[in-house]
């Protein structure tokens, strides 16, 4: 195939399958994408009024027309997946347009897998514990004595409010501890309760 500008049209040229010669056969027709065929028009407009124009404003124009024309033919060749002639419509000359190659991603390199930082986490976690559990028995020791159905609602105001944030957080690198402490200051706030309960 080769990419022409005829008559304020770009045109591809090529020998049919048919075996009847060449043929001119329009970028529209093509699976070029309408951007690339409106382009491909547009520049053939240009050719058309520069070819109009004086033989100095054709002078100083014709490398600007040249480069579009063969940046388009680029991407025609890109989107077709093979090499296309393109012929510069003011020197007549004709070249071969290759299509980019595809470029390769690098090859990210393996990061290691850090160990798990079992000592530290277990000791934030039974510091979250710790914490957690002092403020639901406070918190249900002190409802309770207005009314022990209040140290009930309290945990459960405080298991409804919670929960969903160590849901969040349970897969968290550094906030994972933490979300084990809470779990576990809350499972322990609820056993706890039955104590609060009936122990007074």
């Amino acid at each position: 195939m080769e990419l022409r500008a005829k008559d304020e049209r770009a045109v591809l040229i090529g020998d049919g399958d048919d075996g009847a010669g060449t043929r001119e056969v329009d970028p529209d027709s093509l699976a070029l994408g309408g951007d690339l065929s409106a382009d491909l028009h547009e520049w053939a407009r240009v050719v058309s009024a520069v070819r109009r124009g004086g033989s100095e404003e054709a002078g100083s124009a014709a490398h600007v027309v040249s480069r579009r024309g063969r940046q388009l033919a680029t991407r025609v060749a890109s989107a077709m997946g093979a090499p296309i002639s393109y012929m510069d419509p003011l020197s007549g000359e004709v070249s071969v347009v290759e299509p980019p190659a595809a470029v390769a991603e690098p090859e990210r390199e393996a990061v290691p897998a850090e160990p798990t930082p079992w000592g530290t986490g277990l000791l934030i976690s039974a510091f979250t514990t710790v914490l957690v559990l002092a403020a639901v028995l406070t918190l249900a020791v002190t409802l309770y004595q207005t009314n022990p159905l209040l140290a009930i609602g309290s945990n459960l105001v405080v298991s409804a409010g919670l929960l969903p944030s160590v849901w969040l957080a349970r897969e968290a690198p550094t906030w994972r501890w933490v979300a084990v402490g809470v779990a576990a200051g809350i499972a322990l706030g609820w056993l706890a309760l039955p104590f609060i309960i009936f122990g007074q």
